[in-house]
């Protein structure tokens, strides 16, 4: 008895220290306080957003958390979701087209520049191989498939935005750089971005690519890859080209600077608005469907292109409900909406008509 008990402690510990390989690189580094002291939001050690928030009322958190553990819905797809693989041939980057790889993934190609947005490609969004939330259905793409990428923007470092494996191999297989909230460049550091590559933003600041000018924005949300949180910042981001503008929100509560976002920085051609993930627990630092489509109007955008959504389960949700929501916010407002399926190209000028793919997994 005594010596099955020890093996199974035994296996038991293996299971555990399999679980944590890789764990503290995944972590990320600790930032450099005098670089982050430069910025208006860095005050008593932490960034901190435009309005007081509060990330998870404690009113609420014990009973989200059960029912995320234990509830009912239909947080998953009833079947496998569509994908559309890589275009045949070559592509131009020329003109405006966007392509999402699913949840908050998107490639953004504007005026002959491609601009990859929060990849992850990985199955888990977690520091874990092995736990963690996993992903609902495969990338649409490799990152092979991809072609040259003029910039990698990270919105902020939370796992299922800032996703370790896809960096190390962009890192090796592109020479993009990496543009990031102020922070940031301290977990690229640890792991093995060249500095040269590293380009650290504070809100209202940019860097220029080939003629098209990247912009941090404000964004509502929070950071944190461990027990320390707010230590890195986090943003929405502008593309300005030579004739088209692209946002993307990045995670983020309702605010009211969108409309000074548009006022500076609009119309744009296109938004990419965070959709999913939502909860009556934490209503300050994700976008209720709704709220999506109203900060949209705010911003003056286009074509509206709902992300962050269908691929990891990270909320108490339906699967299918943040764009159900948002397919009929838009209808009430005469915005015009595409909802491709993952690693469907967007032509900006000729979206495809929305077709309710998803309802069939609903």
């Amino acid at each position: 008895m005594r010596k099955t008990t020890g093996v199974l402690l035994g296996l038991a510990a293996a299971g555990a220290a399999w679980a944590v390989r890789g764990v503290p690189a995944a972590l990320g580094g600790k930032p450099d306080p005098a670089l982050l002291r430069r910025s208006p939001q860095f005050r008593d050690g932490t960034f901190h957003n435009v309005k007081r928030t509060s990330t998870m009322p404690d009113a609420e958190s014990a009973g989200v958390f059960r029912e995320f553990l234990f509830g009912g819905g239909r947080r998953k797809p009833s079947g496998p979701v569509p994908l559309v693989g890589p275009p045949t041939g070559t592509t131009s980057a020329e003109g405006l087209h966007i392509t999402w790889y699913g949840h908050a993934s998107s490639l953004v190609e504007i005026d002959g520049v491609r601009v990859l947005f929060d990849p992850i490609w990985s199955d888990r969004c977690s520091p874990s191989e092995l736990v963690g939330p996993k992903r609902l259905h495969p990338v649409p793409h490799e990152l092979s498939d991809l072609p040259p990428i003029d910039a990698v923007v990270i919105s902020h470092d939370h796992y299922d935005h800032l996703d370790l494996p896809t960096v190390r191999a962009l890192t090796q297989d592109s020479t993009a750089p990496f543009v990031v909230p102020l922070g940031i460049g301290a977990h690229l550091r640890r792991w093995n971005v060249p500095e040269s590559r590293i380009v650290e933003l504070d809100w209202n600041e940019g860097h220029e690519v080939a003629g098209v000018r990247l912009t941090a924005t404000a964004a509502q949300h929070f950071s944190g890859r461990g027990l320390k949180r707010d230590n890195t910042l986090w943003a929405s981001w502008v593309v300005a080209g030579p004739r088209h503008r692209v946002f993307y929100s990045g995670d983020t509560g309702y605010f009211d600077g969108y409309a000074d976002i548009g006022a500076e920085h609009g119309p744009f051609d296109a938004s990419l608005v965070q959709i999913g993930a939502y909860s009556v627990g934490w209503p300050d630092i994700h976008m209720t469907p709704e709220e999506g489509v109203r900060a949209h109007l705010a911003l003056n955008g286009g074509l509206l292109i709902p992300v962050h959504w269908a691929t990891f389960n990270l909320s108490v949700h339906d699967w299918s409900e943040p764009v159900d929501r948002v397919w009929r916010e838009t209808k009430a407002h005469d915005i015009k909406l595409a909802v491709p399926k993952p690693g469907e190209r967007v032509d900006v000028n000729d979206p495809p008509a929305v077709d309710g793919w998803w309802q069939a997994l609903a």
